[in-house]
């Protein structure tokens, strides 16, 4: 089965286990959210087309992550006026991957955390205070990350990236995406940033802490 949802002022064709990236929606990595904008769904030759939307359609997703795609340039010159522009934009993005495809008003099945899709707020990912997880006030802050100082921080940011969490919920192809796109040479995969992400989230010292101390109690 497929469906045809808009989101963003466009429309993308999808089914179950897609996984893509849309203009960004307010939420975070993990965060269900649902798409009740649905202008056809069915299977093959079988579909049913709205008028403009298909009642009692929804599509539900998980969020991924957090990402920003690549810069745009935009180049102008006037001749003979010894004036020329140059701007850049890089749009903010969300990664789903497509859960369910339900029709005729029946309900997701992963009702919890459930979020409607909605636009996100222009709020400056730098300004952002570091989050703290529920289990154990364990702070949610990417510089416990061997490494990564004030200046990786901040690119990080820029990327959309500002919690373990995010990093956590990576796989190796969008980790990869986001070492090239940094330009960090392979340094998330050699320093384990999922597998440090994921141990500061269970409550486990930051790993250069335990190194000093590992080397203290050898000397």
């Amino acid at each position: 089965m497929f469906a045809v949802i808009k989101t963003g002022g466009k429309q993308y064709r999808v089914s179950a286990d897609d996984v893509l990236r849309i203009e960004k929606l307010a939420g975070n990595a993990g965060d269900m959210i649902e798409f009740s904008s649905v202008m056809m769904v069915g299977d093959g030759a079988d579909a049913t087309i709205g008028a403009p939307l298909v009642e009692g359609a929804l599509v539900t997703a998980e969020i991924l992550g957090q990402m920003r795609d690549k810069k745009v340039l935009s180049f102008k010159k006037r001749r003979r006026q010894n004036s020329k522009r140059i701007r850049g934009h890089r749009q903010m993005l969300t990664e789903v991957r497509i859960a369910e495809i339900l029709t005729g008003g029946a309900k997701p099945s992963k009702a919890a955390a459930r979020k409607p899709a909605k636009a996100a707020e222009a709020a400056p990912a730098a300004k952002a205070p570091a989050e703290k997880a529920d289990a154990g006030n364990i702070v949610d802050d990417i510089t416990l990350i061997g490494g990564v100082g004030p200046a990786l921080k901040k690119k990080l940011e820029g990327a959309g990236i500002t919690s373990l969490t995010q990093i956590a919920a990576m796989d190796a192809e969008a980790m990869a995406a986001l070492d090239a796109e940094l330009k960090l040479g392979g340094r998330t995969e050699r320093e384990e940033w999922v597998e440090q992400a994921k141990e500061l989230l269970a409550g486990k010292p930051p790993r250069a802490k335990v190194d000093q101390k590992a080397a203290k109690d050898s000397e």
